[in-house]
This record gives structure tokens, C-alpha cells and sequence, in this order.
């Protein structure tokens, strides 16, 4: 039986780009799903930037709220449009991968938020009358 008549180890460039690929099935890019993740890249870049820069609402936690959800979204943007993640390709554990990732955004952004509380909490200036108490 010659050597060729067996399923290659590896799948070569050619048979890959050609259609002739043995499963697996990765997802590649257009211009055209770079060119969406771009923009949305760009305007999930802008918005918070508006927020901050404008004082768009006066109750910085809304802010920071929408801020961490704008990132939360980014980061999946950049997922699915730049890493081409989806649920066919590499039979599903690209997707898995994406879970996983948005479960830990989720820890991190928990964990940001709880930092931040305790930091202004417990670091932030006294008022005057606390200050005149101090030993």
C-alpha cells in the first residue's frame, strides 16, 4: 500500500485553502468582518470615552457601570471578529473559549468593582470633623 493512500499526519496549505480540508473547520476572516470589528471597535472605544470626558451622567457609578460593560463588549468584538471564534469552528472549542473567557471578565470586572469600593471606602480623604478627632 503505497504511503499516499493513508490520511496525511498533517493537511498541507494547498488542500486547506482549497476546500479539501479533513474537519477542521477554522474560521477565517473577510475584509469585511475586520472592517465591522474595527468600527466597532472604534465606537465601543468612543462611547466611554464621551462619558467620561463629557460628565454625561452625575453619579459616577452609572458611569463606571456602562464603562465595564463597554469593555465586557469589546472584548467579545474583538473575540468573534479578530479571533473568529464560533461555534462550528475547531469542532466547538473555540466557543468553549469564549465562555470561559467571559466567565473570567465577569471575576475580573466583580473583583474591579469590589477593589474599588473598598479603595474609596477606606482610602479616601477624611472630612474635617473626622480629621479634628484623629490622635
Amino acid at each position: 500500500m503505497s504511503p499516499q493512500a493513508h490520511a496525511p499526519a498533517h493537511e498541507d496549505a494547498h488542500n486547506v485553502h482549497h476546500g479539501h480540508s479533513h474537519g477542521h473547520d477554522a474560521g477565517h476572516g473577510s475584509l469585511r468582518t475586520y472592517l465591522i470589528g474595527f468600527v466597532l471597535a472604534a465606537i465601543l472605544t468612543a462611547i466611554p470615552f464621551w462619558l467620561v470626558m463629557g460628565e454625561v451622567f452625575e453619579n459616577k457609578l452609572v458611569t463606571a457601570v456602562l464603562i465595564m460593560i463597554f469593555a465586557a463588549v469589546q472584548i467579545v468584538v474583538h473575540m468573534v471578529c479578530f479571533l473568529h471564534m464560533n461555534a462550528r469552528s475547531e469542532g466547538g472549542w473555540t466557543i468553549m473559549a469564549l465562555i470561559f473567557t467571559l466567565i473570567i471578565v465577569a471575576i475580573m470586572l466583580a473583583g474591579s468593582f469590589w477593589v474599588m469600593h473598598h479603595l474609596n471606602t477606606n482610602m479616601m480623604p477624611m472630612s474635617p470633623e473626622m480629621m479634628k478627632n484623629m490622635p
